[in-house]
């Protein structure tokens, strides 16, 4: 599902704030809409007073650091397109960056293999001093393939939301990312508190994130006194993969139908309670799960995971929020630091970086209505 006109907005005064100047049918392809859409985004923010338009240009109304000084030292940072929820940690980054005297150029991956590769290096060849790059990594074979690239730049590096696993090329290299043990862990006691015993994860598997979580999720479930069921299924796939247990015991099965049904797995599960990553999969779930007549969160508690629109939702999502600008400015001020003492010139120790979540509680979860047993 694309995003909303709000949150591509927000995208494109990101891009014109971080610029200066930014070309309308580049913009449409980096975001992946029409030239028309985005023309017609750029008309609503010029009249709001949020930028100035030009011929084919959108233009930032103050001048960014790059206009004050083109020669003023400069970062790359490197994102997925179509990843609102990375903006807001681009958002950090500029102006921790910015705060420093440091300019930003940002690079917008397209959904092709080995795009972020590229970029890093067309950013490193236009004479970049650092990167903070956030890879997509849509499965893990894919991390693999890009840590031989990323260990090898020719600048130093920070891994933003992302961590690699131990061992790898990458496993001493800077990075942040959000402790998603942990907001697993506030989801559960949430739900644990309310009464509900029985609890379902659904989650993607394209993103390091979705990954991390369902782990974390089987596991802290698995661990759980209080829980007499559970399971964690693949809400998008070619097929569904779903690991379950009552109270410890775990088992897998595989060749549900995508994409999934996930009412009929709460009905099959008995389930009071869903956790889902991410926001617009679980104001969807409300949406079908109001359309069968069950009412959240009289029936059954929802609790989103990301917090990027899910407290737009009718009802109002409790969501898990991970520190998504302070990631930004974690991994901006961990980039300055190396720069500033480069390995093998300083006593620099390597850092990795987790941030906790918090725990957005809003009107989707309620005690349950009664013990399921």
């Amino acid at each position: 599902m694309r995003e909303g006109a709000a949150v591509r907005r927000e995208r494109v005064l990101e891009a014109v704030r971080t610029r200066g100047e930014v070309r309308v049918t580049q913009l449409a392809a980096e975001l992946d809409v029409s030239v028309v859409t985005l023309r017609r985004d750029v008309e609503e923010l010029a009249r709001r007073g949020q930028l100035r338009r030009g011929h084919g240009v959108a233009r930032s109304l103050s001048p960014t650091p790059a206009q004050h000084d083109a020669s003023a030292p400069a970062v790359g940072l490197i994102v997925p397109e179509n990843h609102s929820y990375l903006f807001e940690a681009v958002r950090g980054a500029r102006t921790t960056l910015e705060a420093a005297g440091v300019r930003m150029a940002l690079h917008i991956a397209p959904h092709q293999p080995g795009s972020e590769q590229a970029m890093a290096r067309q950013a490193v060849q236009q004479g970049v001093r650092g990167l903070l790059v956030s890879p997509r990594w849509r499965t893990a074979a894919c991390a693999v393939r890009d840590e031989e690239w990323l260990a090898e730049l020719s600048v130093p590096a920070v891994l933003m939301e992302r961590r690699p696993p131990p061992g790898s090329p990458l496993h001493a290299h800077d990075s942040v990312r959000s402790d998603h043990w942990y907001g697993a862990h506030l989801a559960l006691d949430h739900l644990v508190s309310l009464g509900h015993r029985r609890i379902v994860l659904a989650a993607r598997d394209d993103s390091p994130t979705a990954r991390t979580l369902r782990a974390a999720f089987a596991q802290i479930a698995g661990e759980r006194e209080e829980v007499a069921e559970w399971a964690v299924v693949l809400s998008a796939g070619p097929a569904d993969h779903t690991a379950s247990g009552p109270g410890r015991a775990r088992q897998a099965r595989e060749g549900a139908a995508s994409p999934l049904d996930l009412p009929a797995v709460l009905r099959e599960h008995r389930a009071t309670a869903a956790v889902l990553h991410a926001d617009v999969d679980a104001l969807m779930l409300v949406q079908q799960l109001r359309e069968q007549g069950i009412q959240v969160p009289q029936d059954c508690s929802v609790v989103a995971y990301d917090d990027v629109v899910a407290a737009l939702g009718s009802p109002p999502l409790t969501a898990v929020a991970p520190p998504k600008e302070e990631i930004g400015r974690a991994a901006a001020e961990l980039l300055l630091r190396r720069l500033r003492h480069p390995r093998g010139t300083a006593p620099e120790a390597v850092r990795r970086i987790e941030l906790l979540p918090e725990l957005k509680v809003r009107g989707s979860t309620a005690q349950v209505a009664q013990a399921d047993g």
